[in-house]
Order: C-alpha cells, then sequence, then structure tokens
C-alpha cells in the first residue's frame, strides 16, 4: 500500500492514518483476544514511526498481559489496536479500515486457543502459539 490509508473508531473521536505499508492480516485467536472482541481479532500492522493518531485523549488502554497493551476508545468501545512493549510496530485493527482496504490475509496465530464454534478454513498458515 502506498498511498495514506486513515481509519478511526466507530464514533469518529479516534482516527489513525498509516503513512507507509500496512502488512498481511494476522488473526488471532487467544483467549484474550476473542473476549475483547467476541470472536478473534484480525490486525494489520505498520511502523510506528508512520502512524499518526489524533483523539489521544479518548484512547484508553488495558494490558491484558505484563508486557503489551490494548487500546480502545473511550466513547463507543471500539477495539483500536495491540503494541507490545519496546516494539517499532503497532498491530492496527483491520476491521478499521474502510474498503476498499487493499488489505490481505496472511496468517492465523494462537489456533491451539482458538475458540470451539468455528473453524478455520481458508487456507491461510495457522500457528499453535505465536509465530515467532
Amino acid at each position: 500500500m502506498g498511498e495514506d490509508k486513515t481509519c478511526g473508531c466507530l464514533c469518529g473521536a479516534v482516527t489513525i492514518t498509516v503513512r507507509g505499508k500496512l502488512g498481511p492480516v494476522s488473526y488471532c485467536h487467544c483467549s484474550q483476544c476473542r473476549r475483547q472482541t467476541g470472536l478473534y481479532y484480525a490486525t494489520t500492522d505498520a511502523a510506528l514511526s508512520e502512524v499518526e493518531i489524533s483523539g489521544r485523549e479518548k484512547i484508553g488502554a488495558y494490558r491484558a498481559s505484563p508486557d503489551a497493551e490494548r487500546a480502545f476508545c473511550r466513547d463507543c468501545g471500539s477495539a483500536l489496536y495491540w503494541k507490545a512493549d519496546g516494539e517499532t510496530r503497532i498491530s492496527l485493527m483491520a476491521g478499521l479500515f474502510p474498503n476498499p482496504t487493499s488489505l490481505e490475509g496472511g496468517y492465523h496465530i494462537y489456533c491451539a486457543d482458538k475458540g470451539d464454534f468455528y473453524d478455520i478454513e481458508d487456507g491461510l498458515p495457522q500457528y499453535a502459539a505465536s509465530r515467532s
């Protein structure tokens, strides 16, 4: 993706502009992601240096694990991103971007922890835990 992409939360209080390339969509099936969103996290990642966020005063964060935060809009509750401490990239919720997104599916992670009420049948690589 060579052009700027702007997305935002449901109510519009938070907007995110990416001025660089977005990564493939990662589908995380861990219990934390499922509990936060009701299904699984679908994110695309970008370099932090290429991301501009407005409406930061409306962003809440929750640390479900000791080394990362999950951000959400305090007004409408939209999940916004997941960011590991000390990382140079940020995982943005793919569903925030308006169509056409030009995003492509990449892989599934934490499949060993996925919900028992659905199957993964898209042919993308599946990892029991993290991809790394």
